[in-house]
């Protein structure tokens, strides 16, 4: 029987699609919860549980209350036991510490967790201290996802477990625990600090890279990048530009305030609406006809979506459609993934593979290569 320890965070990424780039801090979740933000850690947990059920007459899952794991657990009819009851209506950072805490003293195999950077800390915080930690898996569901400890995607996540279950050799190595000050982080300023290591499963193909800080190609490169966007541009189209610091050349180009790490509105040349979440893009896609929307991969990971850009829901990139998405990279960026392929996590695995395939990617100026999303 295969000892799983299953830790949901409840509040993970709420809000990312009202572009509030974090969920840490009661008073930035009450603030999602107003403009309408829905929890979407425990969808993502269940993507990843979904591709396990085959095999759950082999598992049985330790976990905590309600919504950080037993709801879920018990509905897609895993063997529960809740080693942690919850006193408190709103689950918080010592509740996730406590119970991986418990989880290990029932001496669980593997630890999964669904939520973003700062539940990566807490898990640390809770294992550092261990002569024996068991390795971890993170399932993606935060803003940010800075750490090496997280799968690809929730569905990679359940498919490297189920991997295991059937007995593939587990070789651990060590990944990053990475988290940034959000307050920074919400005035365009990135200031990340490593925590530690944690032991995961070495799996490149199912594990994401750790996030390439700084700058790491030529001034010129982007200022070429920017200068071909701006001058392809039609005033008849909507532009939805960002995040990151090669979109942002773009706003420079044009002389345009820009917000480095959301995504901004350009229309003929001048900005319509800045740092623009779900509902506002959403408004925007109903008054505007013609709609681009320009992304950059992040380097070192290779993310197109779902990392750091939640705002840019499934729903809308249904709605902006697939041949209106422009990706921007400096070659750079291109060569650091070393051959793997670039990556969306949009939480909608049916449009994940809708996406997947070689894609134009604008390297200069007037120069494009082609690469592969998988």
């Amino acid at each position: 029987m295969f000892r799983l320890g299953l830790i949901i965070n409840p509040v993970a990424g709420i809000g990312g699609r009202v572009a509030l780039k974090g969920s840490d801090g009661e008073d930035i979740q009450q603030l999602a919860r107003q403009r309408g933000a829905v929890a979407l850690a425990e969808s993502r947990m269940q993507q990843a549980l979904e591709m396990l059920v085959d095999y759950k007459s082999d598992i049985h899952i330790y976990t905590a209350a309600n919504e950080m794991g037993e709801n879920l657990s018990l509905s897609l009819g895993f063997q529960t036991t809740v080693v942690n009851q919850l006193n408190n209506t709103h689950t918080s950072a010592s509740d996730t510490e406590k119970t991986v805490q418990l989880c290990v003293e029932q001496g669980i195999d593997l630890l999964l967790f669904a939520g973003g950077d700062g539940t990566a800390r807490n898990v640390y915080h809770a294992l550092e201290k261990l002569k024996s930690a068991p390795p971890v898996i993170g399932v993606p569901a935060g803003c940010k996802i800075h750490s090496s400890v997280y799968a690809v995607t929730p569905v990679h996540a359940g498919e490297l477990l189920g991997l295991i279950i059937k007995g593939r050799a587990l070789t651990l190595t060590e990944a990053s625990v990475m988290d940034i000050d959000e307050d920074e982080f919400r005035h365009d300023r990135v200031k990340a600090k490593l925590h530690g290591y944690l032991n995961v499963p070495a799996e490149n193909q199912f594990m994401q890279n750790m996030k390439e800080g700084g700058i790491n190609h030529k001034e010129i490169t982007l200022q070429d990048i920017a200068a071909f966007i701006v001058e392809t541009m039609d005033d008849d189209v909507l532009y939805l530009i960002g995040s990151g610091t090669t979109p942002k050349a773009i706003l420079d180009e044009l002389q345009l305030p820009a917000t480095l790490l959301g995504l901004d509105a350009v229309k003929e040349h001048q900005l319509v609406m800045g740092d623009v979440d779900e509902s506002q893009i959403l408004e925007l896609l109903e008054k505007h006809e013609k709609v681009s929307l320009i992304i950059t991969i992040i380097g070192g990971q290779g993310h197109l979506f779902g990392r750091g850009n939640q705002q840019i829901s499934p729903q809308v990139i249904r709605r902006i459609g697939l041949d209106n998405i422009v990706i921007i990279s400096t070659p750079e960026k291109i060569h650091s993934l070393n051959g793997q392929p670039m990556r969306v996590d949009t939480g909608d695995e049916e449009l994940n593979k809708s996406l997947y395939g070689m894609v134009p990617v604008i390297t200069g100026y007037d120069e494009k290569m082609l690469y592969r999303i998988g």
